[in-house]
């Protein structure tokens, strides 16, 4: 099969893996060095130290050679054992995938359900944790921004919420889509595992997943006799300690990790989110103006990192998805499982910035019409007109 070749650069406008700056790929393009000689030492504690600070926290965060996906297993058998009870709230296909997982090491999961189009509501979790009068429950896992849906949940909220029902449970959070690109506090809002992966607002590629770990998480660590090996904390973190790691790392990923830091931290974390916040105006202005449906419909619950929005009835999102590929080169992001077929996504986090966004949103105006999906035009005069205004004094 012959395949046209399209100008310029690909666009992919997908929820992650987002596209990786120049300076990211010129970081990573380094020869390796020996994982255990003084110059890995260097890099190991400045990446050691400096993601502490995307995280917002003084305690350890643990690196490990794998994807989300690894660091979700990490955080489960490091504080969990078979026959424990949690629980989870149904925000989308990510939740659902990670109880799954939970289920998969034996854990009794109790699962909130929920419609797949706002984020997890802390008034559910108090009630459910004030029912458990005999604290059976170990854990309350939740991910704070759906990549399926669109929708972020309040953290900080949910603590509280915890605090209020004066429940001993532990705190697990899957930051693998908001972190560096939406706020997080993970010692403020007392959460205990903060799980999260390289490939999102972190601008590398996937390969790099992460665990940051309250004390109390540690403690909790210590006395759980769950089997483990290749995800033990306590291994991690002896050879964290001096830079170093247990086996061999992701060394080339590093350097592409010590670079993001430093990119984020020079723009400021605070301007990271603002920036974030506007570019998902601009593209709830664009969908409005379309005439189309967001798929998350409670306001608060809007996500900074991505837009997803439902096809109108009787058209396929897959297929408009494909004409935008093969018409403009673009990619955005698919419905997922119950979604499927049904809604797009539109990815505006990372790297992105006001021009990249306005060109991917004409890309998805200009593939409407070639699919015939009924809608109004003007989606990216709407989008330019919310960043034009966020910048008037």
């Amino acid at each position: 099969m012959t395949v046209r070749r399209q100008a310029g650069r690909h666009v992919l406008q997908i929820p992650g893996p987002s596209p990786i700056p120049e300076r990211v790929l010129r970081a990573i393009d380094m020869p390796v060095i020996d994982h255990r000689g003084p110059e890995f030492g260097e890099l190991g504690r400045a990446t050691l130290d400096g993601i502490k600070q995307i995280f917002k926290t003084e305690n350890p965060v643990l690196i490990y050679p794998s994807s989300g996906t690894g660091a979700w297993e990490a955080a489960i058998v490091n504080v969990l054992s078979p026959g424990d009870k949690v629980l989870m709230v149904e925000t989308g296909h990510f939740a659902a995938m990670w109880r799954a997982m939970a289920l998969r090491w034996k854990i009794d999961v109790d699962f909130i359900p929920g419609d797949w189009r706002r984020g997890a509501s802390p008034a559910a979790i108090e009630e459910k944790l004030r029912e458990d009068s005999r604290h059976a429950i170990k854990a309350v896992m939740v991910v704070h921004n759906e990549t399926s849906t669109g929708s972020i949940s309040d953290i900080k909220a949910v603590r509280a919420a915890m605090d209020d029902a004066r429940h001993p449970a532990l705190l697990l959070v899957d930051t693998i889509s908001s972190l560096g690109s939406a706020d997080y506090r993970h010692d403020e809002w007392g959460v205990d595992v903060t799980v999260s992966g390289s490939q999102k607002g972190l601008m590398l590629p996937s390969g790099l997943g992460f665990n940051a770990v309250s004390q109390k998480a540690l403690a909790a660590a210590r006395k759980n006799d769950a089997p483990r090996s290749y995800w033990d904390w306590q291994d991690m973190l002896k050879s964290n300690a001096t830079g170093y790691f247990p086996y061999t790392p992701a060394t080339n990923l590093l350097y592409g990790l010590r670079a993001a830091i430093d990119m984020l931290l020079e723009e400021g974390l605070d301007n990271v989110f603002a920036r974030h916040q506007r570019l998902a105006a601009a593209t709830r202005a664009a969908v409005g103006a379309w005439g189309l449906e967001l798929l998350c419909e409670a306001p608060s619950d809007y996500s900074p990192v991505l837009t997803a929005v439902l096809m109108p009835p009787g058209h396929d999102a897959d297929r408009f998805r494909k004409i935008l590929l093969e018409n403009y080169d673009m990619s955005l992001g698919a419905g997922l499982s119950k979604l499927a077929g049904k809604a797009f996504r539109i990815g505006h986090l990372g790297e992105c910035n006001e021009l990249s966004l306005i060109s991917a949103l004409g890309g998805v105006e200009m593939a409407l019409s070639d699919a015939g999906a009924p809608h109004q035009p003007g989606g990216v005069a709407a989008a330019l007109r919310t960043l034009r205004r966020s910048e008037e004094p």
